[in-house]
């Protein structure tokens, strides 16, 4: 596995919203305190998250889609050995940007 200081990618200078400063964020601008939108925020990534455990899709008009895409099972190979390795199937999140969002972050 490369890592990112392996010269192959470029490190990049790229700063995260962590949780609590997104809390922090939307308590400023929506004056709620603090307990309040960490209840709510929780509260929305459970049900998120819930809905995708049923694979159901979850859209947020303009932001984007939260949904399930399944990969079948399949027969691989270990890189190392080159021996056959089955792949169960399985399921991972996906996100698809609403034209709001994509407009807004390509300017």
């Amino acid at each position: 596995m490369l890592s990112a200081d392996c010269g192959v990618f470029p490190r990049k200078e790229v700063s995260a919203v962590t949780k609590p400063e997104l809390i922090s964020q939307i308590a400023e601008r929506t004056g709620m305190k603090k307990v309040d939108v960490t209840r709510a925020l929780q509260a929305t990534l459970d049900v998120i998250t819930d809905a995708l455990r049923k694979k159901q899709e979850v859209s947020l008009v303009g932001f984007g889609t939260f949904g399930v895409r399944t990969r079948a099972a399949r027969v691989g190979r270990n890189p190392r050995t080159g021996q056959r390795i089955n792949i169960p199937k399985s399921s991972r999140p996906v996100f698809r940007p609403g034209k709001r969002l994509r407009e807004a972050v390509a300017k």
